[in-house]
């Protein structure tokens, strides 16, 4: 047995522990039971699990939620549009967000496609500092579609 409200840690039979438990009107709560011989703590068991319950809770708030930004592209995008969305997709990187970028292809600009991937390689390459691509440009319907990831801070 092990804790705080046991006078001596040591090997006790169940039936000594059992008593020492009671007299202290707490539970006698089994810790490791694969270990040989298994080993034991008094306590009081319902603050026990309210205290897991609540560092389970702060753990669970302390995760970081994942942030999809997207950023939208056409097949002919200027030059301009491009450096202006480049920068807002630096700036979501640095954040910690992810970034969906695609180009959208309308009516027959489909035909375009290789130019929406270059758009778009071009645009990771630039990107590259800030983060990385998870997933390469992938032709969705009328959207090719590519995700990028924010480089892990050191």
């Amino acid at each position: 047995m092990v804790g705080d409200n046991v006078p001596e840690q040591g090997i006790y039979p169940l039936s000594e522990a059992l008593r020492m438990a009671e007299e202290r009107e707490l539970d006698l709560v089994e810790i490791a039971p694969n270990s040989d011989p298994p080993v034991c703590k008094i306590l009081d068991y319902q603050k026990y699990v309210y205290q897991q319950k609540k560092k389970a809770k702060e753990q669970k708030s302390n995760a970081s939620k994942v942030v999809i930004k997207e950023i939208r592209f056409g097949p002919q995008t200027d030059e301009h549009d491009f450096q202006f969305k480049l920068n807002h997709a630096k700036s979501f990187l640095q954040e910690g967000s992810k970034v969906k970028a695609y180009v959208f292809f309308r009516g027959r600009s489909i035909l375009f496609s290789e130019q929406g991937e270059k758009l778009l390689l071009r645009f990771a390459l630039e990107l590259e500092d800030y983060g990385k691509a998870e997933q390469m440009p992938k032709l969705e319907g009328k959207r090719m579609i590519m995700m990028l990831a924010p480089n892990k801070k050191k």
